[in-house]
């Protein structure tokens, strides 16, 4: 069934129409104890419109264990997962839309920090690494390309980056 959706449809102002959204999330943290010594845990919630709540935290490469939660989703690795799950989501889209039959996806990306152009630190690169699984004919390799293409021109959080994303 065709959503009826089509990804430059987001270029067109907002005037009474369904292509803007708003999204929200909501940070919450609370001290138990050690801030004023700057030895507090960094361990917070995300909460999400759709009621999923996920523990988050600083990451340990940046703010050391104990007061980092290695268990929790850093800003970091959201913001990877935020690109691969975008990129994922319109892949499936445009397969689906090909006439593919995909049976499963599987990304093991990985972001880069490191200083960018104006010296700051920053996400300098995102590299997705699909592994798609057809249940039918799989497509060509320019097929396939073409479709990564395509979806990283659609993936709204890939427009919203300064950072280089590459697929794998």
């Amino acid at each position: 069934m065709d959503s009826g959706f089509r990804g430059n449809d987001v270029e067109v102002a907002r005037e009474g129409r369904k292509d803007m959204s708003d999204y929200t999330a909501t940070i919450e943290w609370r001290s138990g104890g050690g801030f004023r010594e700057g030895r507090y845990s960094r361990a917070h919630s995300l909460s999400f419109d759709g009621g999923a709540v996920v523990p988050g935290s600083s990451s340990p490469h940046v703010v050391p264990v104990p007061m980092s939660d290695p268990a929790g989703v850093d800003p970091e690795e959201a913001l990877v997962a935020s690109a691969s799950a975008c990129h994922m989501l319109w892949f499936l889209h445009l397969a689906r839309d090909a006439g593919l039959d995909v049976a499963a996806y599987r990304d093991e990306a990985r972001g880069t920090m490191g200083r960018d152009d104006r010296g700051r630190m920053a996400m300098i690169r995102i590299v997705l690494r699909p592994a798609i699984e057809f249940a039918g004919e799989a497509p060509d390799a320019d097929s396939l390309q073409r479709l990564h293409h395509e979806a990283h021109e659609r993936c709204f959080i890939a427009n919203s980056l300064r950072t280089e994303i590459v697929v794998e």
